[in-house]
């Protein structure tokens, strides 16, 4: 430490006016407004962070106008993006590592000491100030890693609104999806019913065999089944939408479209994906900022390894009848039992541990861009086929069945039993085109955030069986 008084230069002195005054309040604002803007650059979506009742009027009118309408994806993602309090709670994580990296900056407080001794009518006074010299010497450094560990703090703010950007997106398309495959489901569900009852009719009359009858029946008992199955899954991947989204009470009425989005004309060509991985993933940017701190945390390891300790320190004595004594004290640790090899050798190991940490990302990063462009490819091929190819031959077999129906070569159980091949089909297609739109969803985000993959949901292959289709 130092009591020291020296004249400072002029810069120096407004230097550390600024260290001494700097507030955490507008840092951790302006630590939001950088990762609100990465936000809005990534996905062209801007958070907000509920901090007063001005905030929470502000949010909770544009929630109204959203929840008036049927919400699409992008809705969704904004709805979430205000309203999930589970983000606003790492938005709070930016005030704490704005109060750290604050106080990184302010050199430690001085020491002061003050001692009154009496000896018969003499009196001694002894004041001293002592400042920790060796911190502030270093105080550079040290605020330099604390930056960086707040830049880290950032990168992983911004890394959960893209993930939950994502989620959400991915939850829209599973809910509109179950939804529109429960209606599909009530569709075949009908049919069976009536089919079922037409099979029981002509049992009476002795025109069909008792084997018909028991697999109309069971057609029917399996219909019921698959129906209250896409019902359950609907009403559960509506609510994980409705808690991506942060709704409660009456806002979890908001409506959905009937309808998923048609899949584009042509596929997504992105070249050198891997390369756009490895240069804007937000993972392999906290791993590169996490791997300079350490190397600046190394340095200052090796800087502190024999010293840690110095203390300056200005005194004045004071004696009746005596002039003061004035003069200085210096306090300096010996390193006899410590050397500081095992601290050394652990900021090494450390240090060591940040640089595979950082290859280990970037070759994860490579990895999924190629697996989630292979993913999103096979979707869209997947997809394109049952609308091109499989949806236009059912249509065209139904026709058909229905022209030899209306020529009496067919009974009413062989063109029902169609129908319910043609559902099965258009179900399947929708399916299709939902596990394509996610993989849209992970394609936009591999390249920019680490998030799921979506892969196959829990719906995928409710109705990719075709049900049996009874003989006659």
């Amino acid at each position: 430490m130092t009591g020291l008084k020296h004249r400072a230069t002029r810069p120096a002195a407004m230097l550390l006016l600024a260290l001494t005054t700097a507030c955490t309040g507008p840092v951790a604002n302006q630590a939001f407004d950088d990762v609100a803007k990465t936000a809005e650059l990534k996905i062209g979506q801007r958070p907000a962070w509920i901090k007063n009742e001005e905030d929470e009027r502000s949010v909770r009118e544009t929630l109204d106008t959203l929840l008036a309408k049927p919400l699409t994806a992008d809705d969704a993602v904004r709805v979430a993006l205000l309203n999930n309090r589970r983000l606003q709670a790492s938005f709070a994580e930016l005030g704490v590592g704005a109060a750290d990296l604050t106080a990184s900056w302010r050199p430690s407080n001085p020491g002061v000491s003050f001692s009154r001794l009496r000896r018969g009518d003499e009196t001694e006074i002894g004041r001293s100030i002592t400042v920790d010299a060796f911190s502030l010497l270093l105080l550079p450094l040290t605020a330099s890693i604390e930056d960086r560990r707040f830049e880290q703090t950032k990168l992983r703010t911004a890394t959960e609104i893209l993930a939950l950007a994502a989620r959400t997106k991915k939850a829209w398309y599973e809910a509109v999806a179950a939804e529109q495959t429960a209606r599909y489901i009530g569709q075949i569900r009908e049919a069976a019913e009536t089919q079922a009852e037409l099979a029981r009719r002509m049992k009476q009359v002795g025109n069909t065999s008792a084997l018909a009858y028991l697999r109309e029946q069971l057609f029917y008992a399996d219909a019921m089944a698959r129906l209250s199955k896409s019902q359950v899954t609907a009403v559960a991947a509506r609510e994980r939408l409705t808690r991506l989204m942060g709704l409660w009470g009456k806002d979890t009425a908001f409506r959905l479209p009937d309808l998923l989005p048609e899949i584009p004309s042509t596929p997504r060509m992105v070249k050198d994906i891997e390369a756009k991985a490895i240069a804007e993933r937000l993972d392999v940017q906290m791993a590169r900022a996490g791997l300079e701190g350490t190397r600046k945390a190394y340095n200052l390891t090796n800087i502190t390894r024999f010293i840690n300790v110095l203390e300056v320190g200005y005194e004045r004595n004071s004696e009746t009848g005596k002039p003061d004594q004035k003069g200085y004290e210096v306090s300096l640790e010996i390193p006899i039992f410590d050397f500081g090899d095992a601290k050394a050798s652990r900021a090494e190991y450390t240090y060591m541990q940040a640089v595979n940490s950082l290859a280990d990302t970037a070759v994860q990063a490579r990895s999924v861009a190629r697996e989630t462009y292979l993913s999103y490819r096979a979707a869209y091929d997947l997809s394109r086929h049952f609308q091109t190819e499989i949806i236009p031959l059912r249509q065209k077999v139904s026709e058909e069945m229905v022209l030899r129906y209306n020529g009496m070569l067919l009974s009413t159980f062989e063109l029902l039993a169609d129908a319910r091949d043609q559902i099965a089909d258009i179900s399947a297609a929708l399916e299709a085109q939902r596990d394509f739109w996610i993989a849209d969803t992970d394609l936009t985000f591999v390249t920019i955030a680490p998030v799921e993959s979506g892969g196959m949901t829990a719906a995928s292959g409710l109705l990719s069986a075709r049900p049996a289709v009874a003989a006659h």
